[in-house]
């Protein structure tokens, strides 16, 4: 399949905008919204100033960690859908292990971010064995942990690590100041979060492409038998890519609660697992598109909190333009497919 010019693809990306503009307006209509207004407001919203550009980072910072991580088991062809559960277990770990600390520095920061990659990598670990070893499909699997997960912060938060005389959605006893990510400057991203985050990219971009490992994970997505005959170790590649992933997935939990939280909460994931698998497939699983995908997300997350504000609309009004713009990729993609096939065969 021959494969697309540079303005060809430029066209592309032309007509799902252009759709993607299109079921806007169908979608703000009915909602009172003026369409286009909408679509500045959420822009303006998360852009308008310095301090939210770096909210709109804190929220890049753990959604492109979890949508680089999925790349290893997609490349795998498997649907981490456990991510969610993942971030979660990653943010239950960090902050067991900064329980024991009253205040700290740098070294105990480095525990609690290895001890929420752990957690996020051994909750991983278990939807791959389920689906290695047990045959439960990952999905099923990965969705079943993300309850599982997310009852387990429940029960800490009212259980053995409520806070002194109160028990309730707001958390646990938030950590010492000394224990937080140190900011930039009054941003509220953190300098080691971006860090991190870059570093995972770098990272996740050599395992793909530049390691024998990422060659013969690819091989075991494509043809799982002939990689069993070839001796590839297709059992023990899908297990580390669902455990790397996990890892990151940990990371993006831990820079929750070291960086923006500073404690355990519910809703400590704020769904940037599920959004993550979403950035995965509008970016066709290709890394370069990550993060510039991701960072669109962030800045309509947090000019979201304007909608309300600006033009007294829901700020969940937010997430419906992401599903829609990401629907009209997979529109125009499979467009552009069938256009292939009827050429093909022309």
């Amino acid at each position: 399949m021959k494969r697309d010019s540079f303005l060809e693809q430029i066209g592309w990306l032309g007509a799902a905008l252009g759709l993607a503009l299109l079921l806007t307006v169908l979608v703000a209509l009915p909602a009172g919204a003026p369409p286009f207004e909408t679509i500045y407001v959420l822009f303006k919203g998360g852009l308008s100033s310095i301090s939210k550009i770096g909210r709109v980072f804190s929220v890049w910072v753990p959604l492109t960690l979890c949508a680089v991580g999925l790349l290893l088991p997609f490349t795998a062809r498997l649907w981490n859908i456990g991510v969610e559960g993942q971030v979660i277990m990653g943010a239950i770990f960090c902050t067991a292990a900064l329980r024991p600390y009253d205040e700290g520095g740098m070294m105990q920061i480095a525990i609690a971010i290895g001890a929420g990659m752990l957690g996020g990598a051994l909750w991983a670990l278990l939807a791959g064995l389920l689906r290695v070893f047990g045959r439960v499909h990952e999905i099923f699997s990965g969705l079943g942990l993300n309850f599982v997960a997310l009852g387990v912060t429940l029960w800490l938060i009212f259980g053995p690590w409520k806070r002194a005389g109160v028990a309730s959605m707001s958390g646990t006893q938030p950590i010492d100041i000394s224990l937080w990510l140190p900011k930039i400057g009054k941003l509220s991203v953190s300098w080691i979060g971006l860090a991190l985050t870059i570093t995972a990219i770098i990272a996740v971009y050599f395992l793909l492409h530049r390691t024998k490992w990422g060659l013969k994970l690819r091989a075991v997505g494509e043809n799982p038998k002939a990689a069993t005959l070839f001796a590839l170790g297709p059992r023990r590649r899908l297990l580390q890519a669902f455990m790397i992933c996990g890892a990151c997935a940990g990371l993006a939990g831990a820079t929750q609660v070291l960086g923006v939280y500073h404690r355990l909460l519910p809703a400590i994931s704020s769904n940037y697992g599920y959004t993550a698998l979403l950035v995965g497939m509008m970016a066709s699983y290709r890394l370069g598109l990550v993060p510039f995908i991701c960072l669109f997300f962030a800045i309509l997350n947090v000019g979201s909190i304007q909608l309300p504000l600006q033009m007294g609309l829901d700020s969940s009004l937010s997430g419906v333009i992401q599903g829609v713009m990401v629907l009209s990729v997979f529109i125009i993609q499979g467009v552009r497919m069938w256009v292939r096939e009827r050429e093909e065969v022309d």
